[in-house]
C-alpha cells in the first residue's frame, strides 16, 4: 500500500467525518426544535454514524504519519434556516465528499488504496441518498 497516499487519503476522510458529526448534530437539534421529528432523527443518525466511522478512521490510520490537511471540508451553512435548507446543506456537503473520494480513487497509485477510497465514496453516496428520500417526502 502507498503510505503517503492513504495517510493523504485517511486524513481528509478523518476531516470529513469529524465535520459531518458535528453538522449534523447541529442539524438534529434545529430540526427538533422546529418540530420536524423525521429529520431530527435522521441526522441524528447520521451524525452518530460519522461518530463511529471517526473512530474507526482514526485506528485504521494509527501507525500513519497523516499529514497537514489541505482541503477545506467544512460545510457552508450560511442563510441555514428551514428544514429544507438543512437537507440541500446536507446533501451539497455529502456530494462534495463523495466527488472528493472518487475522484483519490481514480488517482489512487494501487488497489488497496483505491478500494479504501471507493468505500469512502459508497459511503457518502450512501448519506445522500438518505438524504434525498428524506427531501422526497417533504
Amino acid at each position: 500500500m502507498n503510505r503517503a497516499f492513504a495517510a493523504e487519503l485517511y486524513v481528509n476522510a478523518i476531516a470529513v467525518a469529524q465535520e459531518a458529526a458535528r453538522r449534523y448534530a447541529e442539524l438534529a437539534d434545529r430540526a427538533a426544535q422546529q418540530g420536524n421529528c423525521t429529520a431530527a432523527t435522521l441526522f441524528r443518525s447520521l451524525a452518530q454514524n460519522d461518530e463511529r466511522r471517526l473512530a474507526v478512521l482514526r485506528r485504521e490510520s494509527a501507525g500513519l504519519e497523516l499529514p497537514l490537511l489541505e482541503a477545506d471540508h467544512s460545510w457552508h451553512t450560511e442563510g441555514f434556516g428551514a428544514a429544507g435548507d438543512a437537507l440541500e446543506i446536507a446533501l451539497r456537503a455529502e456530494k462534495a465528499a463523495r466527488a472528493f473520494f472518487e475522484q483519490a480513487a481514480r488517482t489512487a497509485p494501487d488497489p488497496a488504496v483505491r478500494a479504501l477510497a471507493q468505500e469512502m465514496a459508497a459511503t457518502e453516496a450512501a448519506h445522500a441518498d438518505l438524504i434525498t428520500r428524506l427531501a422526497a417526502q417533504r
